[in-house]
């Protein structure tokens, strides 16, 4: 018999079910309740701790908020006239982020706006390399009709981003193009350096080059905003607030932006630079470098072609010459020597013989009068740019005290200009060759150095402001804004040695010298000049017995010689100092001195000199817009040519039948 112990259950009675219940009760309703106090307290935070946190996010839902890209200051010349202006004007952007379906939308604006393969290779290729919040422009200063044709499409084409606003506009074009600069869209690297949202806004631009870069800060101004109420979909729904944008400010120049125009249409087709100096103050009032790009087409988006054309183009129209081109100065150092000479004791009556020739050990060197000048004093020696006289009087001084007068007639210096880059060039003396090339100096060399050969190099601004300081006999430096101008010391020159100097450059001038040619067509005012031609290869002994030109017409353009020409005017009371330097223009006297002869004409008789500039022009080609589309159209129809594929040849005709 099998035995099962049981275990008796304690009675449930009334009272202990319903403090079983309670505590159920309590239990439940303590975790209800933490639930609402945490639910509370949630709520609580929402509403009150994040309170501006998403009713800020609520707004951005409702409200699209624009910023509106400033107006830059404009630049203008010392009279106020404009060098760089704002117009208003229609513009398309992509917005890569919300582009969809690329295809389709590149081909319905091509169409629609007459883009070219350029214009499409251009769009493409910046769409590939655009970060993605970065607009891309597509096409600006469009007719309103084409303008509002997008307009009316945008629900179809998303990513497309018309605006009406500002663009910048040079009015002398490439005249002013190193001077100016030109301004275009930021890049993501102009963007990543201070992330600020204005650089990545349709439409605006910031400097890219010359004062439109260094003066940035005071151009750009400051940005306005509009809040607009826009639907989910982001349909604009009415305009709530605008906050107007602050105009940068107006940058003034020391620039006569006439003098500036008519010297950049006076070079023609000549590739130089022509620096014009106010000797009073130092203003600058012409930096002209040519050939130059138009920066109008800059700042609307230049296309591969137009890029590919300039920057293969062996006149460098990208290279400011008046700051960054070095050229040996030739014979225009030639009044530094007769300074250093009379300081170092030399009398200007002293004479020396030319024999067109000068010998030293096994070499021999050669002045440019094959000839000879025969017995010349200083002023003689100037006035016909003897080169065997500075070569005799170079040797007996020394190239050190040579040196030491051009650096204080400001070769070799660097001024303080609003510009990011300038080349200095070189003022060599025994120390500079010992310590750049580790060897000693030669006789050779000085006799180089002394008619503005062999290492010695300058830039066109340099050259001016030697000649301007020459005029003034004080210590000037150029300034290209009126706040920058700088009080000028007297030179420490002897004030007879600079007399001397002057007259002979006069004499070079009016009297029989080099650049007789050059004289001012204006009576009453005569100019004082130096005449400069500079080699740009070596010349050989088997070159000399070949015979024939070295550095002339009859040579490639690229070898052909320098030509300079620095000067200043009225020679009785010096005002304006100018320098002129043509690259591979053969002659300084021939060609050089011409263009500062026509533009000092300029500015003392403007009709004289557009009307010698007009009949040029005429013989040019016209002016430098229609120079610049015709040469453009060249480059393009031989680029055609060259990319064409070649034709195959039509099959010969089948021999002729049977006569019958």
């Amino acid at each position: 018999m099998r035995w099962r112990r049981t275990q008796q259950r304690t009675p449930t009675t009334e009272h202990a079910q319903a403090l079983s219940f309670t505590r159920r009760a309590l239990v439940l309703g303590g975790v209800q309740g933490g639930i609402m106090a945490m639910l509370a307290v949630r709520m609580g935070w929402l509403s009150i701790a994040e309170n501006e946190h998403y009713r800020l996010l609520s707004e951005s839902n409702r409200v699209q908020l624009q910023l509106i890209p400033p107006r830059r200051g404009w630049i203008v010349d010392r009279n106020g006239r404009p060098m760089a202006i704002n117009r208003t004007d229609f513009r398309v952007d992509l917005i890569p982020d919300q582009l969809r379906d690329r295809d389709r939308v590149l081909a319905a604006l091509q169409r629609m706006l007459g883009l070219t393969p350029d214009d499409m290779q251009r769009i493409t290729e910046e769409l590939e390399d655009s970060p993605g919040f970065r607009p891309v422009p597509v096409a600006e200063n469009l007719p309103y009709e084409k303008f509002a044709a997008v307009s009316v499409r945008l629900p179809d084409m998303a990513g497309v981003a018309p605006a009406q606003g500002y663009s910048r506009f040079y009015p002398d074009g490439a005249a002013i193009a190193h001077l100016i600069g030109y301004v275009g869209a930021a890049s993501a690297k102009d963007y990543e350096r201070d992330h600020n949202p204005l650089l990545i806004t349709p439409g605006f631009k910031i400097g890219k080059e010359g004062l439109e870069r260094s003066m940035e800060p005071l151009l750009r101004g400051l940005p306005g905003a509009k809040r607009n109420e826009v639907t989910a979909r982001g349909k604009l729904v009415r305009e709530l607030t605008t906050r107007p944008d602050t105009n940068g400010r107006t940058l003034k120049l020391t620039i006569d932006a006439g003098l500036q125009a008519y010297a950049a249409r006076r070079l023609g087709n000549e590739s130089g630079a022509v620096v014009v100096v106010d000797t009073h103050t130092g203003d600058l009032l012409t930096m002209t470098s040519m050939p130059a790009y138009d920066p109008n087409s800059f700042t609307d988006g230049i296309s591969h072609a137009e890029w590919d054309m300039l920057s293969q183009d062996d006149h460098l129209p990208l290279l400011n010459k008046t700051l960054q081109g070095l050229y040996p100065p030739g014979s225009t150092v030639k009044p530094i020597a007769a300074l250093a000479l009379q300081e170092a004791g030399v009398s200007p009556a002293e004479r020396v013989f030319c024999s067109g020739s000068y010998r030293l050990g096994n070499g021999t060197f050669h002045c440019h009068k094959r000839g000879g000048h025969g017995p010349l004093d200083m002023y003689g020696a100037i006035a016909q740019s003897c080169d065997v006289y500075f070569f005799t009087m170079g040797r007996r001084i020394g190239i050190d005290r040579i040196a030491t007068m051009a650096r204080k007639l400001g070769l070799g210096s660097e001024y303080p200009l609003p510009f990011k880059s300038q080349s200095y060039g070189t003022v060599p003396d025994t120390a500079w060759k010992l310590k750049k090339y580790d060897k000693d100096w030669t006789v050779a060399d000085t006799l180089n150095a002394t008619i503005g050969q062999g290492y010695m190099l300058a830039n066109p601004l340099q050259l001016a402001m030697m000649v301007a300081r020459i005029a003034s006999g004080r210590a000037l430096m150029p300034a290209l804004t009126p706040g920058a101008r700088r009080p000028a010391a007297q030179l420490q020159i002897d004030p007879e040695h600079l007399a001397v100097v002057r007259q002979a450059m006069s004499n070079v001038i009016n009297h029989g010298g080099t650049a007789g040619r050059s004289k001012l067509p204006i009576p009453g005012i005569e100019m004082a000049g130096k005449t400069g031609t500079a080699q740009v290869r070596r010349i050989t002994k088997a070159d000399r017995a070949r015979g024939g030109k070295f550095g002339g017409a009859g040579t490639d353009w690229k070898y052909r010689d320098h030509g300079l020409f620095v000067a200043f005017a009225p020679v009785a009371a010096p005002r304006y100092a100018v320098a002129v330097v043509l690259e591979h223009g053969i002659s300084g006297s021939g060609a050089a001195g011409p263009v500062a002869r026509d533009v000092m004409t300029y500015i003392y008789d403007k009709p004289r000199a557009e009307r010698i500039l007009a009949v040029l022009e005429e013989g040019w080609g016209g002016d430098i817009a229609t120079r610049a589309a015709t040469r453009a159209a060249e480059w393009r129809a031989a680029r055609a040519a060259k990319e064409a594929p070649p034709s195959t040849p039509a099959p010969p005709p089948p021999p002729p039948g049977p006569v019958e």
